[in-house]
């Protein structure tokens, strides 16, 4: 392995990605999360998205669930946003980093949101702008970056060329989204190493979904190339519309319990986190898919029998 970060920084996106894709759940179980995971020493939270409540029913209760959080101090807050409605929505409720997505893949782009990548690229144009005049940073999440459901694999340079083109546009910050769960390390590779032939100074975050087992090879291939922002979700929180039967994100107690046996730091108290992993489980009702939440730590021994 060459040189390994000393810190990773992990975005927990359970309250927002994760409880998108699950059975609704009332507002005050969403706060009750969001506050445990605001505990755990995860350095931002991705806490709720404003998007209309027809589209994803889960969010409708967005800004009561943001009014009514405890918000920790040293932990940065961002919301997910569509359109420019929904950035207009977030900055009246106060966010100062907000996200957009836009999928490399024309066909789920047309799917998730009835426009061309193109027809989207205009609007990040604008939205951008009116985030920075507002104060606030923008971030681009270029979804189905490392392959998408209806089309297969996505050329790198197609997701490069996006990054030109949102750079160019003002984005404070750029993340490449495994919507389905199609990268593995050989793919992070390509785009990665693609994006920073042609972007070396924008950061960079990646959001990697456990779909087919590969989530935490790609976050080591990910760290090996100099990428240490990641997003991850409690107790692998979530799944994806667009792949029925898929398991959700990779489980943040996982990329902790693994980035701290080897040497790197993510300010993450990994008790904490298991215990607000078992506050999910609780509030979703159903078993969560992390390996840690089920295990425990390899420090967990097992007592012998007398």
């Amino acid at each position: 392995m060459g040189n390994m970060p000393g810190f990773v920084s992990i975005r927990e996106v359970g309250p927002r990605d994760g409880l998108q894709n699950e059975e609704p759940i009332p507002t005050e179980a969403k706060v009750r999360l969001l506050d445990a995971l605001s505990r755990t020493g995860v350095r931002r939270i991705e806490a709720v998205s404003f998007v209309h409540p027809k589209a994803i029913p889960q969010m409708a209760d967005a800004d009561e669930v943001w009014r009514r959080a405890e918000r920790a101090d040293g932990v940065r807050y961002s919301a997910l946003v569509p359109n420019i409605r929904g950035a207009q929505r977030a900055l009246a409720a106060g966010f100062t980093e907000v996200e957009v997505v836009v999928s490399a893949s024309d066909t789920h782009n047309r799917r998730n949101i009835n426009r061309s990548t193109d027809e989207s690229l205009d609007d990040v144009a604008e939205l951008v702008g009116l985030l920075h005049d507002a104060g606030a940073q923008a971030e681009v999440i270029v979804a189905t970056s490392f392959g998408c459901p209806y089309e297969g694999d996505v050329d790198p340079v197609r997701v490069a060329g996006i990054v030109d083109r949102v750079a160019r546009d003002g984005a404070d910050r750029v993340a490449f989204g495994d919507t389905t769960g199609m990268a593995t390390p050989r793919r992070v590779r390509e785009v990665v190493t693609a994006v920073r032939d042609r972007n070396a100074g924008i950061p960079v975050l990646l959001h990697f979904h456990n779909t087919r087992g590969t989530a935490l090879a790609n976050l080591l291939t990910a760290i090996e190339l100099g990428v240490t922002e990641f997003d991850a979700s409690v107790g692998g929180l979530g799944g994806c519309p667009y792949a029925p039967g898929a398991s959700g994100n990779l489980a943040t107690e996982e990329a902790v319990h693994m980035l701290h046996d080897m040497g790197i730091d993510t300010g993450v108290d990994l008790a904490a986190l298991i215990e607000a992993a078992e506050l999910a489980e609780e509030l979703t009702g159903r078993r969560l898919p992390s390996g840690v939440l089920r295990a425990g730590p390899r420090t967990r021994l097992t007592p012998l029998a007398s």
